[in-house]
């Protein structure tokens, strides 16, 4: 009897010790969590101002409208949370630059950057989780990370002063690789395209802004992209302003994966989608 006594005493103090301990665990992990930087907006916006301040301190010569000036214009006129990427590091230990493209244009500074905003609600995003080859895989639990808004935008900038000209929403989360500035050969029409990594299809996305009225104008989106079963590439099929693309047709068999047909998609301006010349009830919007 006393050994069954001793025995239900001692599960009683094990139940009580272990109940009193998760909570002492629990607690701190609930009052420090919104103090977090990722959580904390002000306090990831101190951070970025360190930065930038330690930067210009390292920069020695500066010049108007550089892209130290941008970064300040960006934390300081947009919203909480927002970021100029860097490209994608080509090794491991190369200082990522940032991604940004200087024209000269009739004497003005033009400046085409990739800026990447936290979705309000979440936790703010962090750049280098939303640029290289693994972060691609972010669209599979963004949130867990915050949820990235690319955007290129274009600048104007005279002396230090930065003016808006215009942002083009990005339809992708994360994987952001580069950009480069490309001209069709159809027509000569210049385009900016800006590639994303694509690990789940092993391969690669491409937003293809082209500059059809000029480069002040809001851009014309087409994407192409090529993956291990799926591939659409540049094409001008009915040799109007705007660029077309074919879309390959694939066959996923136990012993290979190959394209064996494709079809052609125009731009239709009135409805503002591309059309599938085949089936002309499929559209898509870029």
């Amino acid at each position: 009897m006393k050994r069954t006594l001793s025995y239900f005493v001692l599960v009683l103090l094990s139940v009580i010790f272990f109940s009193c301990g998760k909570k002492v665990e629990d607690n701190p992990h609930e009052n420090t969590l919104a103090q977090q930087t990722e959580y904390s907006a002000n306090k990831d916006a101190d951070i970025q101002q360190y930065n930038l301040q330690h930067n210009e301190q390292l920069s020695g010569n500066r010049n108007p409208c550089d892209t130290l000036s941008l970064i300040a214009y960006i934390l300081s006129h947009y919203p909480q949370g927002s970021y100029l990427v860097d490209f994608d590091r080509t090794l491991t230990f190369n200082v990522p630059k940032p991604a940004v493209i200087y024209l000269n244009k009739d004497g003005n500074i033009y400046i085409l950057a990739v800026i990447a905003r936290s979705k309000p609600g979440e936790r703010l995003i962090e750049p280098k989780n939303v640029v290289g080859y693994d972060q691609s895989f972010i669209d599979l639990d963004s949130t867990k990370l915050g949820t990235a808004f690319f955007y290129l935008t274009l600048f104007q900038c005279n002396g230090n002063d930065f003016q808006e000209i215009w942002e083009a929403p990005i339809p992708n989360h994360g994987g952001f690789n580069d950009m480069k500035m490309m001209s069709w050969n159809y027509n000569g029409t210049p385009y900016v395209k800006v590639d994303f990594l694509y690990a789940r299809g092993i391969g690669h996305i491409d937003y293809n802004y082209f500059f059809i009225d000029g480069l002040t104008k809001y851009p014309h989106l087409l994407m192409t992209y090529k993956t291990i079963d799926s591939e659409r590439d540049l094409a001008n099929v009915n040799n109007d302003k705007y660029p077309d693309y074919y879309e390959h047709i694939f066959y996923n068999l136990r012993d290979r994966i190959f394209s064996k047909d494709s079809v052609a998609f125009i731009w239709d301006s009135k409805d503002s989608v591309y059309v599938n010349t085949r089936n002309h009830r499929q559209t898509q919007p870029y």
